[in-house]
């Protein structure tokens, strides 16, 4: 019989990504609807350090498979690990971060398996008739939200945007326990041989850990208008965003994208600068905890969702806040 809410955690030299963290939240909230556990599995190597961080975030129990050959993510050795254990404890519900690595993990453990996969997905809850858990995703382009059920066949997976969910509060004294899992590797297994990982240099932040965003759309002009809008963020300690209009415009770098066919956001205070508000983009930020909007039409549905809506041009308002904000950063250390 199927049982219990599986996250993995997803880990890159020894740091757990906070997606994962996040999901262990969500999966809570799941594992409390059905009256069951939270269970985490962590692949990697030289685990010790990190085997009871899932605990204090709300697992009831880790898994740990611990081996040299899975020190660099590839793909054939997590797959094998993970269909292995679940091959042996048979999970309800199994979760992944929706990143370049849960995205290629995923699918191959799917069908090792024998299940379905929703990928990609912002809202997952329980149905109260039958228990089976409702996996909400954008569809044709982010125009509709389709919601995915797997009758047939368990475990019913998904992968998840960072983002979207929201983490427990960190419990140092949580209670739980860390189970080590041997998996017997072998060469056959390698069938990809890493020779050097050349990591990409970011002076950017990733717009899903950033507290605040600065987020520009087709109401700031062209290209040219970003500029201000960075002066703005590296004021506030921020970072740049946009809408989908400004990426398909060739305007700003795909990554930056905010909405349901970009990346999905809650940082604490959000400037949406020359942006109308359309349902797409608004399910990418309408968690954020302060909304700020500045937009020249005072119809724009954006200052519905606003906290403070301020109509003008951006392209005047943005030196200007820019401004007062150094101002009042020089006159505290003063």
């Amino acid at each position: 019989m199927s049982r219990d809410v599986y996250v993995f955690i997803e880990q890159r030299d020894g740091v757990i990504q906070k997606v994962s963290l996040e999901l262990l939240g969500k999966a809570s909230l799941l594992a409390e609807t059905l009256k069951q556990e939270v269970v985490a599995v962590l692949a990697g190597s030289d685990l010790s350090p990190l085997a009871r961080t899932p605990i204090e975030y709300g697992a009831h129990e880790v898994i740990c498979v611990d081996h040299e050959i899975l020190g660099t993510y590839t793909t054939e050795p997590y797959t094998k690990a993970l269909a292995q254990i679940f091959n042996e404890r048979h999970p309800e519900i199994v979760l992944y971060g929706a990143t370049a690595l849960g995205r290629d993990l995923a699918p191959r453990v799917a069908a090792r398996i024998h299940t379905g996969l929703t990928a990609d997905c912002t809202s997952l809850e329980i149905d109260d008739e039958t228990g089976l858990l409702l996996m909400t995703r954008p569809a044709f382009g982010g125009n509709i939200m389709a919601t995915i059920i797997c009758q047939e066949h368990r475990p019913q997976m998904a992968t998840v945007r960072p983002g979207v969910m929201q983490m427990l509060t960190r419990d140092p004294n949580a209670v739980g326990k860390v189970t080590e899992k041997a998996i017997e590797f072998s060469p056959k297994d390698m069938t990809v041989k890493v020779l050097e990982v050349v990591k990409e240099q970011r002076h950017a932040k990733c717009i899903t850990e950033a507290n605040i965003l600065v987020s520009g759309g087709r109401g700031i002009g062209g290209s040219d208008g970003f500029p201000a809008l960075q002066k703005l963020a590296d004021a506030l300690g921020g970072e740049i965003s946009s809408s989908r209009a400004c990426v398909d415009a060739g305007w700003i770098e795909r990554d930056r994208q905010v909405g349901q066919t970009g990346k999905t956001v809650r940082p604490d205070c959000y400037f949406a600068c020359g942006i109308s508000g359309a349902i797409q983009h608004l399910a990418g930020m309408e968690n954020s905890e302060y909304i700020i909007a500045i937009n020249k039409n005072s119809t724009a549905p954006i200052f519905e969702m606003a906290d403070l809506g301020i109509v003008g041009d951006i392209k005047v308002i943005a030196p200007k806040l820019t401004a007062a904000v150094e101002k009042y950063k020089k006159e505290a250390v003063s």
